[in-house]
């Protein structure tokens, strides 16, 4: 099973996913999370990445791709897996269009959680305190939302295009619980 989850910052897209992780056994594969992970590092790469976050702009293709690889590559992804931020761009897509077809592996549900964007300031608002994280200021919210709408939408199209039968829209603007059943009841299908 390989399932994917897109929506903009504050969506519950990380959330929903670890439920499914926990729900069929597979790993919830957050680039958010590999690239926060990455930045406790005193590596040239971990400064690198630390500097970008820090400004509220998308860590490059290049950087973003080879660890995605490393990833899906490792043995606890072998039974499938759901990403949860990546694909972000359409030139990353082209990059994991091409790792499925290579691996001859193909997208089992396609899930697009979609919200209005004040919900959106108030989550991560809500986030930040809640898990103490610095890197969600007003500042940075506005900037990765519009990137989200600039880069990461036109992806919700190709999808929706390309494979209209496993492309699902999720009304975010639900309860949690709410948006898990409606998932839920779309991957029992």
């Amino acid at each position: 099973m390989i399932f994917l989850f897109f929506g903009p910052p504050g969506a519950g897209k990380g959330t929903q996913a670890s439920i499914l992780s926990n729900q069929y056994n597979i790993p919830h594969v957050s680039t958010g999370e590999i690239l926060r992970n990455n930045l406790l590092g005193a590596s040239s790469q971990s400064k690198k990445i630390r500097k970008i976050i820090e400004k509220g702009d998308l860590v490059s293709d290049e950087i973003l791709n080879e660890i995605i690889k490393q990833k899906l590559d490792s043995s606890e992804c072998k039974n499938g897996y759901i990403l949860d931020g990546y694909p972000r761009t359409l030139s990353q897509n082209d990059w994991f269009q091409n790792y499925l077809n290579f691996s001859k592996l193909e997208i089992t549900k396609i899930f697009d959680i979609n919200l209005d964007k004040d919900v959106i300031v108030k989550r991560i608002k809500n986030r930040a305190i809640l898990e103490n994280r610095n890197d969600d200021t007003e500042d940075v919210i506005k900037n990765r939302v519009n990137k989200y709408i600039e880069e990461t939408k036109p992806l919700s199209k190709y999808y929706l295009k390309k494979n209209p039968k496993n492309y699902h829209l999720i009304n975010g603007n639900q309860e949690i619980e709410m948006i898990k059943n409606d998932i839920l009841k779309i991957v029992k299908k």
